[in-house]
């Protein structure tokens, strides 16, 4: 019996990996709500509510730190023991765990599971399987998932040192205080944001060594494994760096740049978040409030607080997300950097997308609309949803909508504060943000046949 349900699990698996990664992700998702649902999970030895317990679930695998309950306070050891393996789980990705997880069954590595976790790592490439100027190749694909354990272990423990002498400094206990500074530097690089404490980072909020830690953790986790494994190899040659690398490093620090200005200059007077600062921690806190809109989670203000301009920005921050592969949502930084390369082509009147003397091929730009499309629909249907069962103000509404499918984690308040219902469709928005666009189209698409003709072309009237 175990080896026919072994036989089928891999047939599936390599006939339709994407649809099996969903599948993986779906089940990992009910059994942490199965184990957050034991007495033994809560403070108080009580059964949490289901919609809490499946919420949370939902929110660690898709390493997402939004929450319905007062996550420090609320959960036993035992519940954020399991809360802490469950954002290690969602770290590693979706595509890459079915990998290793087909690998287990199979005991091989089959083509199709190759260009699965390969399609992870490049995932503007996915569709044609094509390796050339791919940012990990096929062959790579091995190391890559040694990668993956490795940063995840490496990158925590190095953040979790840097972090114990400052927490211990706080007059923490030792055993408090290392458990404290493995669980933060864990949701750095994770991207989660969960706080092991009630205190949060609050006793740390004007802190540049204790957050600027936290910042380069999330920074490391949002680039994306296949940068890091990437750098990790050639990292001496910077023109050997295929396009992916050079795009997604580049989008990422400007964007973390210009967030850090704009938010510096409409936050600058607002006594209710940077305003009554002294200009070193007013010039410091909006570029960390940048970095953490990207999907890093955690905040030293009340993000409600912020003035309308400020929330847009953080929206558009959010949406905008990490790196392929990374432990960051959104629609990735990848995806952006090709639309604005499309439209610096189209201006110059150039045939083709070009970046670093390389030429970007025009089946790329098709599928960075479709993320495009298919996040923007997911954002506006769940907006519309949710304003109408709250309530509540529409840019309340949209910023944590948007943190739900950025998987992000900043909140207005709003979430525990939304009906079941509404929680179960941010719950689902979240599902949908981790799982990724190319997922689920690449799962639609898996059993199209191509066709044998073509038809008659006609151009439309555009703009």
């Amino acid at each position: 019996m175990a080896r026919r349900l072994r036989e089928v699990l891999s047939h599936f698996a390599e006939v339709r990996p994407a649809r099996f990664a969903i599948a993986v992700f779906a089940a990992l998702v009910l059994l942490f709500a199965i184990l957050l649902s034991l007495p033994i999970s809560t403070a108080d030895g009580r059964m949490p509510r289901p919609v809490d317990a499946l919420f949370t679930a939902v929110s660690v695998i898709c390493v997402t730190g939004l929450s319905t309950v007062d996550m420090a306070t609320y959960w036993s050891t035992f519940g954020h023991t399991v809360i802490l393996i469950g954002v290690q789980i969602g770290a590693i990705g979706v595509l890459t765990l079915a990998s290793i997880l087909g690998l287990a069954i199979s005991r091989r590595l089959g083509l199709r599971q190759r260009l699965l976790a390969a399609s992870d790592a490049n995932p503007l490439r996915m569709h044609k399987g094509v390796s050339e100027g791919q940012a990990v190749h096929l062959n790579d694909v091995g190391r890559l998932l040694v990668t993956v354990a490795l940063s995840l272990l490496v990158i925590e423990v190095a953040c979790a040192v840097l972090l114990l002498p400052r927490i211990l400094a706080e007059g923490t206990a030792f055993g408090e205080a290392l458990w404290e500074s493995f669980y933060f530097s864990t949701m750095a690089f994770t991207n989660t944001g969960f706080t092991p404490t009630d205190a949060g980072i609050t006793p740390y909020a004007r802190d540049p060594w204790f957050l600027s830690v936290l910042m380069v953790g999330v920074f490391l986790g949002a680039v994306g494994f296949p940068v890091i494994h990437s750098l990790l190899r050639g990292w001496r040659h910077p023109h050997r760096w295929s396009v992916h690398i050079k795009l997604t490093l580049t989008a990422t620090i400007l964007l973390f740049v210009i967030g850090g200005v704009i938010f510096l200059g409409l936050e600058w007077d607002n006594p209710a978040t940077f305003g009554e600062l002294d200009t070193g921690q007013r010039i410091f806190q909006p570029f960390f409030l940048s970095m953490m809109t990207r999907s890093g989670g955690f905040s030293t203000i009340d993000p409600n607080q912020l003035g309308g301009s400020s929330l847009l920005v953080a929206d558009m921050l959010m949406f905008i997300g990490g790196g392929s592969a990374s432990t960051a949502g959104g629609i990735k930084v990848t995806t952006l950097a090709v639309l604005f390369l499309a439209a610096a082509a189209e201006a110059r009147g150039h045939q083709a997308m070009e970046a670093f003397n390389r030429r970007i091929p025009g089946d790329v730009l098709r599928l960075a609309v479709s993320v495009v499309l298919w996040g923007a629909t997911t954002v506006a249907v769940a907006s519309i949803i949710i304003l109408q069962i709250s309530g509540a103000s529409l840019d309340r509404v949209l910023f944590d909508v948007i943190s739900a499918f950025a998987t992000s984690g900043l909140s207005t308040g709003l979430t525990a504060q939304l009906p079941d219902s509404g929680q179960l469709v941010l719950a689902a928005t979240m599902f949908m943000g981790r799982v990724g666009t190319v997922t689920l189209a690449a799962a639609l698409a898996a059993s199209s046949s191509p066709r044998l003709f073509t038809k008659p072309e006609e151009r439309p009237i555009v703009g």
